[in-house]
Order: structure tokens, then C-alpha cells, then sequence
């Protein structure tokens, strides 16, 4: 079948089934005299394994590594490995997000919990310091308008720059 043809079946693009043939995952293309490539039904589902692989997470070395040039000569052990490896390492993942998630999710209730008697720069410096088990001094404020705000400048002098 010509690529078009593949690329209806599959649902790929074209350039997406070369770039699999040049990054060497798919090798069971054949090229005819007028230069098309031609490709035999197993093609479809070589390439049906790569975006599979490619959606649970195994980058295109990996593939390389995995996919063997027949599919009828898989190699039993080294393809367990790998699939064991990636669970083990969603696992992993799992269970960094969970812990990110928490972290996050406190952070948010300590700052929507500000004390109704400070104000907003007040509340990120209890907050960080809770963050960071410290204390945690916060840069001074510069403010522009500093009659409105009725507090004093602690801009720094621009005279003699």
C-alpha cells in the first residue's frame, strides 16, 4: 500500500508515518522504482505499537529499543522489563502528584486563611514562613503613591544616576 493508503488506516499523517521511518521505528518500507514508498499490511500495526508505546509514556529510543525488525521475534524478557520498568515508574509519578497535590492543596487553605487584621504582603510572609519552617523576611515594599497609602517611600533615591 502507498502512504496515503496508511495513513487513512492508521489515521496518521504522512509526515508523522516519515518521521517514524527516518527515526528508524518503522524499517518495513519499501522503496519502488519511481522513488513512492510501498508498505506491507504489517506496517499499519508497527505503527499502531509505536503511538501506543508513545501514549503510555516510553520515549522513541525506547521504542527503537523494544520494537523488533520482525514482529514475529520479540524479545520476551527485555519486553517485560520495560513494561515493568514504566509501571514502576508511573507508580513513582503517582505518587509524586499525590504529595504535590497536598502541598498545594494546604497552601491554598493557609492562604485564603489570612487573619482579617494583615494585610496581603503580612499574609505571604506568615505564609512562607509556615513554607519554609522559618521565619521569612519580606523584601520592603516600594510604593508609588505614597500619600494615598499613607505610608513613606522606601523607594530608593534616583538623584545622581
Amino acid at each position: 500500500m502507498n502512504i496515503g493508503e496508511l495513513a487513512k488506516r492508521t489515521g496518521l499523517t504522512t509526515s508523522r508515518i516519515r518521521f517514524y521511518e527516518s527515526a528508524g521505528l518503522l524499517k518495513v518500507v519499501e522503496r519502488r522504482p519511481n522513488g513512492y514508498r510501498s508498505y506491507p499490511s504489517e506496517a499499519a500495526l508497527m505503527l499502531e505499537l509505536i503511538t501506543t508505546a508513545q501514549k503510555a509514556g516510553f520515549s522513541l529510543d525506547e521504542i527503537r529499543l523494544l520494537l523488533p525488525p520482525d514482529l514475529k521475534q520479540w524479545n520476551h524478557e527485555a519486553l517485560l522489563e520495560a513494561l515493568q520498568q514504566k509501571v514502576t515508574d508511573i507508580e513513582a509519578l503517582e505518587t509524586r502528584l499525590v504529595q504535590t497535590k497536598a502541598q498545594l492543596v494546604t497552601l491554598i487553605g493557609d492562604i485564603k486563611a489570612r487573619p482579617g487584621d494583615i494585610d496581603c504582603a503580612a499574609n505571604a510572609q506568615r505564609v512562607l514562613s509556615r513554607v519554609f519552617g522559618r521565619e521569612v523576611e519580606m523584601p520592603a515594599m516600594i510604593t508609588h503613591d505614597t500619600k494615598r497609602l499613607g505610608k513613606t517611600s522606601q523607594r530608593p533615591s534616583t538623584k545622581g544616576r
